[in-house]
């Protein structure tokens, strides 16, 4: 089963039936994999199995699930495509628009589910991996690149871990935005009329994070009280009439449709690159701030197939995955790692942004992630769109 649907049908379908009993409609039951002692010991251990032993238990298992992977997402569809071709195993790639919100709900809404409607791996912002953790959602496992992986971008414990990361800034149409805004601040002069797009801050990390910027920049740089402002701004934002009520895509610039939309760096590069000039897509990172977030993966708990979901993992946090997000922009979470051993190809760094266009970049701690993620989450729809 590969199919597409929108995060607006998968919450329609969630509404009406219930997200087991929707997805369950996409498939047949799988039978549960039998596992042995020796199988059962691997997966409890928690740590990295040896590739001689996970690759032919993984393709045994045969095939596994992802959700809420947009293949023009961080290269996204070069990591499934040469995943599928490498191990010779099929990828369920369930709901690609799905936000961080949808993937943890699906998981709870399948508990139990051996189909292929049951969620394997996730891909969240880093606030969810947290709250998933909280509720057992995930399952202990440390990749074999664990220790390249910076302290603050992983779990202690090996509950979850960051795949890669990125830089918030402004997106833009060329042929639609004569004046760029240079600031998040000018997003609310009244040429942006009906131009301007955070996404919905309850069910996606990008469109939390550019709210929270917004705050931030108004807050002088400061943390404390920023997501306040950036509820304030908002709020501004709709009643002006700038703000548009959908998410920005590649599509939707194209079309006009998201003029100019809070967006993390390696996305708007990509989009510059798939519409190859038409329209022209302009990015700029803001000198005033701008925030840097990272994106983590975590294992389902119940995983229909343990192996296979911890091959998926393996792969993407070796050289060979975590290059594959170079060059779709964004930051792999052992960069640093890889630049030291020299596995960096030249090349691929030299498509990144100059440097200095991160110096103004903050990165917050989890703490304040959580805390701005949470309040923002809770006051969207009454502060700011007024339901």
């Amino acid at each position: 089963m590969s199919q597409k649907i929108s995060r607006r049908q998968f919450l329609q379908l969630s509404a009406m039936v219930g997200a087991s009993a929707a997805l369950a409609a996409c498939g047949g039951k799988a039978p549960a994999p039998v596992a042995t002692e020796d199988t059962a010991a691997l997966l409890a251990s928690g740590n990295s199995i040896p590739m001689d032993k996970l690759v032919p238990l993984a393709q045994k298992e045969g095939n596994l699930t992802v959700i809420a992977l947009p293949r023009d997402w961080a290269n996204y569809g070069e990591m499934i495509d040469t995943f599928k071709s490498k191990y010779k195993i099929a990828v369920n790639e369930l709901f690609p628009d799905a936000g961080s919100a949808d993937e943890l709900e699906a998981i709870r809404s399948n508990k139990g589910s051996t189909g292929p409607q049951n969620p394997d791996t996730v891909d969240v912002g880093i606030t969810y991996a947290v709250d998933g953790k909280k509720e057992g959602l995930w399952a202990k496992y440390k990749v074999a690149g664990w220790d390249g992986i910076p302290e603050g971008l992983k779990d202690a414990e090996g509950f979850w871990w960051a795949e890669y990361f990125g830089v918030l800034g402004i997106e833009y149409n060329k042929a639609l935005v004569p004046n760029p805004p240079e600031k998040f601040e000018d997003l609310l002069k009244p040429e942006y009329k009906n131009m301007v797009t955070t996404g919905d801050p309850t069910k996606g990390n990008e469109s939390v994070m550019g709210v929270w910027a917004c705050g931030i920049e108004l807050n002088g740089g400061k943390i404390e009280g920023a997501a306040e402002k950036g509820i304030e701004f908002w709020a501004e934002m709709v009643k002006a009439g700038n703000q548009v009520p959908v998410s920005i895509s590649s599509g939707t610039l194209a079309k006009g449709e998201t003029p100019i939309g809070l967006r993390w760096d390696y996305l708007a590069l990509a989009d510059r690159d798939t519409l190859k000039g038409n329209p022209e897509v302009g990015f700029i990172i803001p000198k005033t701030v701008s925030l840097g977030g990272p994106y983590a993966s975590a294992i389902n708990v119940g995983s229909p197939r343990p192996f296979a979901s911890r091959l998926w993992e393996e792969w993407m946090m070796g050289d060979e995955g975590q290059l594959i997000f170079l060059k779709g922009y964004a930051h792999p979470a052992r960069f640093a790692d890889m630049s030291k051993r020299g596995v960096v190809p030249a090349d691929l760094a030299a498509k990144l942004p100059p440097a200095e266009y991160y110096e103004n970049a903050l990165f917050p701690t989890l703490e304040q992630i959580g805390a701005a993620k949470k309040y923002i989450a809770e006051n969207w729809r009454q502060k700011v769109i007024g339901q």
